[in-house]
């Protein structure tokens, strides 16, 4: 009798998912790399912070994607293998689940990312109604968070329930903008709304900085304007290393590689990794 009840207490524990999860050693620090304008940059910049954390800090590192479109797997398609059949639409939205169990490696030393998921947009709308929905993606971390040193989250280029998410998961907020009126005014809110988070979710992200993407030193006096105005608003947080605008980022992209693997050599290269050096010490 004591024997079928220890059976059945098992087997409740197995369906209830009541398990000891396979925790690791580590204990990541998440870094949010969030815009709220679209092309500035910032999955180039997720992307190639990503691989110089691996590559040239010798960092664990797990790069997600949570925007619909993928941009992370086209930026890195040559660096990926094989990427399983569940993607994190199934995790995000189930119960008692883990990233940990979709992670995929690549040809990257020390780098893995999740699959690419065309479903986000429809999670986006099935978490609107669940109770504690901003809070589901850093939920399905706990065991992800125990077996890498740095995870790095790319959103979409918007403020919504993903990119909220994202924010309540992070550790640090890296902001790419580049030097328009319409970047500068998405900073402005991307503030604003990590302000709100804190007062009404008690959730204060430490923003790591704001990065200068897609620099033409042609446009000498535009720069100086709009730069000038992002000093006077967020002073220290401008990191001082800026990402030019430079051909071999764009052919990285088109041929599914970091820069780092493209042309090792290039602007783009120095450019990200000087910026990662920087980043490090703010992490």
């Amino acid at each position: 009798m004591d024997v079928a009840r220890l059976l059945s207490g098992g087997l409740r524990r197995l369906v209830s998912n009541d398990v000891q999860p396979n925790l690791g050693g580590r204990r990541a620090r998440v870094l949010t790399v969030c815009a709220q304008k679209g092309g500035v940059g910032k999955t180039t910049t997720a992307v190639n912070v990503a691989c110089a954390l691996a590559l040239h800090h010798h960092k664990k590192v797990l790069l997600i994607d949570i925007d619909s479109q993928g941009h992370v797997y086209t930026s890195l398609r040559n660096e990926i293998g094989y990427l399983g059949s569940e993607r994190l639409s199934q995790v995000i939205l189930a119960k008692k689940r883990d990233v940990f169990e979709i992670v995929v490696p690549t040809k990257v030393q020390n780098l893995y990312v999740v699959p690419p998921d065309k479903q986000l947009n429809d999670t986006e709308i099935q978490l609107s109604s669940r109770i504690g929905k901003e809070f589901v993606l850093r939920n399905a971390l706990r065991v992800a968070r125990t077996h890498f040193d740095v995870i790095v989250i790319d959103c979409p280029p918007n403020m919504g329930n993903l990119t909220l998410n994202a924010l309540l998961a992070a550790d640090s907020l890296l902001i790419p903008c580049d030097l328009s009126m319409l970047s500068l005014e998405g900073v402005d809110d991307i503030f604003s709304t990590v302000e709100t988070i804190g007062d009404t979710l008690g959730h204060y992200v430490r923003v790591a900085g704001i990065v200068i993407t897609r620099v033409d030193r042609r446009n000498v006096t535009m720069n100086q304007t709009i730069l000038e105005t992002l000093e006077s608003r967020y002073g220290e947080m401008l990191f001082d290393e800026q990402i030019s605008v430079n051909t071999s980022l764009n052919k990285a992209q088109l041929a599914g590689q970091s820069i780092f693997g493209y042309e090792p050599e290039s602007t783009g290269a120095q450019n990200y990794r000087a910026l990662t050096d920087s980043l490090v010490t703010r992490l």
